[in-house]
């Protein structure tokens, strides 16, 4: 952990995750962000490739680096994080007036209003409970202005089927494109 906004991770692996596998293989990843570059990561793939796990991946290492804990990875650096924002999974405040579609708006804007230059980031699937064009519209929206925020240094990790965003990637300085690659394997898809 330093003082350096990068966050660069070689053989990451997610530690429940990898527990619950025990009879498969975890495929160890990397992932690098870079100080002041390359800041906002859009990360596509198919269902079930495992973009959430590399999302919350990113997170738990990060806060177990920050701990002094044990890091599930053959090597890390990792800039220092004030703040872990999360934005991950459909729930709804029924009983408060409230559509998983409204819960998702209104945590996606808390974020934007708090986010910091040292925060850290994870989106997934922002838009999805509204319908398709709309959806994108907000995830794009969405990525902008993070990409724009604190003069485009909040890092943060993005994952979506919108395959419209990877446009972004030279469009908007600071975001780019990870994909989650699928190959077969002795008989068995491997991600």
């Amino acid at each position: 952990v330093d003082e350096s906004g990068a966050i660069e991770i070689h053989d990451g692996r997610h530690p429940v995750v990898e527990q619950m596998l025990k009879d498969s293989l975890f495929v160890p990843n990397d992932t690098f962000m870079g100080e002041k570059e390359d800041r906002v990561a859009i990360i596509t793939g198919p269902n079930m490739a495992g973009k959430s796990t590399v999302l919350r991946q990113v997170a738990i290492i990060c806060l177990l680096a920050q701990t002094g804990s044990m890091v599930p990875a053959t090597r890390a650096r990792l800039g220092l994080v004030d703040r872990l924002f999360s934005r991950v999974g459909a729930s709804d405040n029924l009983a408060q007036g409230q559509s998983t579609f409204m819960v998702e708006m209104m945590e996606t804007a808390r974020i934007l209003r708090q986010a910091t230059k040292r925060s850290l980031v994870i989106l997934d699937e922002i838009g999805r409970g509204t319908s398709t064009y709309d959806g994108v519209a907000l995830a794009w929206a969405v990525v902008e202005d993070l990409a724009a925020r604190a003069h485009g240094e909040v890092r943060t990790l993005f994952a979506t089927h919108y395959h419209e965003l990877t446009a972004l990637e030279k469009r908007v300085p600071g975001v780019f494109t990870m994909n989650i690659a699928i190959r077969e394997y002795g008989g068995d898809i491997l991600f």
